[in-house]
């Protein structure tokens, strides 16, 4: 398979653009074999970025020739060739269908090899520095104006332990479909060197930070995949985002089949918001109740996307799910000073 070379001079993590993406577009969860038209509303939006949160195509295998096979099917596509046209920047990473396994995590024993197959399509050049560090995190900066916006797109995967299976006969309030939490420190959802590596992202400058999960973060536990899955994990990120005084933090997230806004308050943080786009040509029977939710739950094919207004004093960000037609079906406005512990 011949690469599909994107991005190539913005590859490299911890690079700095002369560009400020304004309108920045996001999905997941789109198989190869089918339409992708939701593609389309994406440029018709006129986004400056999209950002693949995984899922992006539906390998499930240990061959690595059929999984190089079905990014060809994903490359070759109108839809997908019209996107790759019109948009100036695409970032990606993957998820368990992607990755190679349902719900799988460090134990896959192909990770290594799906890893090379995602790069070759997604990354391009041998001299990456993604080939050259475990997984397949990184981030991009992007300056101008005396504003940064950092990308951090997290590899949730290569490094995760096992979720614990929910025995279905075992009554209990909380505990629901596949998985249970676990009870007890100990177990990763990052990985250490992940770990420290973001520490040390989420020190460097920025005003508005996109964090990129393929799965969810800001949400209620709800028995399926999450960080909810790993609450230790996911209170360590909260106690690294204060402990690091990093600013401007919005997560983004996909898997679940449904788009919603969530958005997460916790003691002496400012409020986390995560924006889940899943369904550029899926969708789910149903949806899982969340207190944490801002507006409806959006269950047909979308995209979600960011818009920035940086000429502002304080920006305007505005979040958003954009429905087949293109119209805002969800939206929730904030100011980027209400992502600042200076209050």
């Amino acid at each position: 398979m011949k690469p599909i070379l994107l991005l190539l001079s913005l590859s490299f993590s911890s690079i700095f653009a002369q560009d400020l993406p304004n309108k920045i577009a996001f999905g997941s969860c789109g198989s190869q074999e089918k339409p992708m038209p939701i593609l389309y509303k994406v440029t018709e939006h006129e986004a400056d970025m999209f950002i693949y949160l995984g899922d992006n195509i539906y390998g499930d295998t240990n061959d690595m020739k059929v999984l190089a096979n079905k990014y060809k099917k994903l490359g070759a596509r109108e839809e997908f060739q019209h996107l790759k046209s019109k948009v100036p920047l695409i970032y990606a990473t993957w998820d368990d269908h992607d990755y190679g396994k349902n719900d799988a995590g460090k134990e896959y024993k192909k990770k290594a090899e799906s890893k090379e197959v995602f790069l070759d399509f997604w990354d391009g050049p041998q001299n990456s520095e993604r080939r050259k560090s475990p997984g397949i995190y990184t981030s991009y900066y992007h300056k101008a104006e005396g504003k940064i916006l950092q990308v951090i797109v997290l590899d949730t995967r290569s490094f995760r332990d096992k979720h614990i299976r929910r025995n279905k006969k075992e009554k209990h309030p909380v505990w629901k479909h596949d998985y249970r939490p676990h009870e007890k420190a100990g177990q990763t959802f990052l990985g250490e060197t992940q770990w420290q590596w973001l520490e040390q992202e989420l020190k460097k400058p920025a005003d508005l930070r996109i964090m990129a999960s393929s799965t969810q973060f800001g949400h209620d536990y709800n028995g399926y995949e999450s960080w909810t899955l790993f609450p230790f994990e996911r209170q360590k990120m909260l106690d690294l985002i204060k402990s690091t005084k990093a600013e401007g933090v919005v997560f983004i997230s996909g898997d679940v089949h449904w788009g919603e806004i969530s958005k997460l308050n916790e003691p002496n943080l400012y409020p986390i918001y995560d924006i889940t786009s899943s369904g550029i040509n899926k969708s789910w029977k149903s949806f899982e109740p969340n207190s944490a939710r801002i507006g409806e739950v959006y269950r047909e094919n979308h995209v979600a996307m960011i818009d920035i207004d940086w000429k502002q004093q304080d920006p305007a960000i505005e979040f958003s799910i954009i429905d087949l037609d293109g119209k805002k079906a969800v939206t929730h406005a904030i100011k980027l000073s209400e992502l600042s512990f200076k209050k």
